[in-house]
């Protein structure tokens, strides 16, 4: 079988997140949950779909950036369409500045995505309250378009993109927004969630969810007062983020969970973010975790051979790489982070430029990344990674929130309990030698 090395690039993006309700994207897919801690989507689906009665459910998903979530919150929302649901899913970096978010930044762009996710399906909307706030923000901000003449969505668009693009824009909105929040909430709830639910019930559907993605990717910046940005959002502001009448979904940074504020985060929301850990290459003691190498192998394989069966795939190892060991050598090197195992491999194709991949060059790939990590690391921050070498855990220490943020240290579960390790590439640098 020859294989296409440009197709082969292409299938090893590192940045495309699988809609597993593509057929061609589902031949990529591969299910990794009952090396992660269980079937941590389909808990989240049950408890909307069975669970929750008439009663909205806030739930918080967080991992590593690159883990995989976007991946499985895609696969929730494909789950709970089938179980009935109108699901609104959007990345919320595509409206928002990380750098600079609010509350009311947040409302917004859930009140737009859920609006055009509407007007798509037919059911059109015309909040009275946002045509007055509309007319409002239109002259502080200065916006030459007649928003009252435009649907909800498109409004709110208009007035979204123009303030992520201009801080001095995006601080006048926030200014005449954030003393009505709660007024904000009341209207999207009576004016939008509500009839949007009774419409959409009425079309047979079982209710509404919001699945909001990217918001852990919101910067670790203080805010002019000093409050860190991800502890003001989810534990200051969390109980207006839970105040929408249907089901909610948000990512929120993994470092909050390291965070003295993670308590009023989940008493804000009611309930414990769900983790995605890395798929586990090694054990707690160090050996090889088998199904975790395995199945990270098949990820690879599938993108080369998505139509082979898995145990057929094994044998086309050495179409790829030089020998299994190389394969190996990669997935232990990636620490099981789904993004930087593929981000290596396109790196190394673009290196090699022909099949089979040799491992020299691998080794060269994982010196420069090893070079790059180490520039990063102060003496004190080695003293933490020597730590969580040994111990296998962190505490909520300033220092230990940012090795998880810089993703020097990963989370893993190994059926008992979670345990931290070092990067594996950094783990081979000589100042962690032991």
């Amino acid at each position: 079988m020859t294989i296409d090395l440009e197709k082969l690039y292409q299938a090893m993006y590192p940045s495309k997140t699988l809609a597993v309700e593509n057929q061609e994207a589902r031949k990529y897919y591969i299910d990794f949950s009952s090396v992660r801690g269980g079937q941590i989507i389909e808990k989240i689906r049950r408890k909307i779909a069975i669970l929750s009665t008439n009663q909205p459910i806030c739930e918080l998903f967080t991992g590593h950036v690159g883990c995989g979530k976007s991946t499985e919150l895609l696969r929730l929302k494909a789950d709970l369409e089938r179980s009935g649901f109108h699901v609104v899913y959007f990345e919320s970096d595509q409206d928002l500045e990380m750098s600079d978010v609010d509350v009311s930044d947040i409302l917004l762009a859930i009140a737009r995505r859920v609006s055009a996710s509407l007007e798509e399906a037919g059911i059109s909307l015309k909040p009275g309250y946002f045509q007055k706030l509309f007319g409002e923000v239109k002259d502080i901000l200065q916006t030459p378009m007649e928003l009252s003449e435009v649907e909800f969505s498109v409004g709110i668009a208009t007035i979204t993109t123009q303030t992520k693009a201009s801080p001095k824009q995006r601080d006048k909105l926030r200014g005449y927004l954030e003393p009505r929040t709660n007024g904000i909430i009341e209207a999207i709830n009576q004016e939008v969630i509500e009839p949007a639910i009774k419409k959409l019930k009425q079309k047979g559907k079982k209710g509404l969810v919001v699945i909001v993605d990217n918001l852990d990717r919101v910067n670790s910046t203080p805010k002019p007062f000093g409050r860190l940005q991800p502890e003001y959002l989810f534990a200051d502001r969390g109980a207006q983020l839970r105040g929408l009448c249907c089901h909610v979904v948000y990512t929120i940074p993994l470092s909050l969970r390291f965070s003295n504020d993670f308590g009023m985060v989940t008493e804000r929301f009611m309930t414990d973010p769900k983790v995605l850990p890395m798929v586990p290459v090694q054990l707690r003691n160090g050996s090889r975790h088998p199904e975790g190498m395995a199945l990270l192998q098949q990820m690879v394989l599938a993108r080369a051979f998505p139509d082979v069966e898995p145990q057929q795939r094994l044998s086309k190892i050495t179409a790829i790489f030089d020998s299994p060991e190389t394969l190996e050598r990669l997935c232990l090197a990636s620490g099981g982070h789904v993004r930087n195992l593929l981000r290596f491999l396109q790196e190394w194709i673009m290196e090699e430029g022909k099949l089979p991949l040799s491992r020299d060059v691998l080794e060269s790939i994982i010196r420069r990344q090893r070079y790059r990590l180490v520039l990063a690391i102060t003496r004190n921050e080695w003293d933490l990674l020597r730590q969580v070498a040994k111990e296998k855990k962190v505490t909520g220490d300033d220092g230990y929130q940012l090795l998880i943020r810089s993703r020097f240290v990963y989370e893993y579960y190994d059926g008992e309990e979670p345990w931290f390790g070092v990067n594996p590439i950094l783990a081979e640098a000589k100042e962690l030698q032991l």
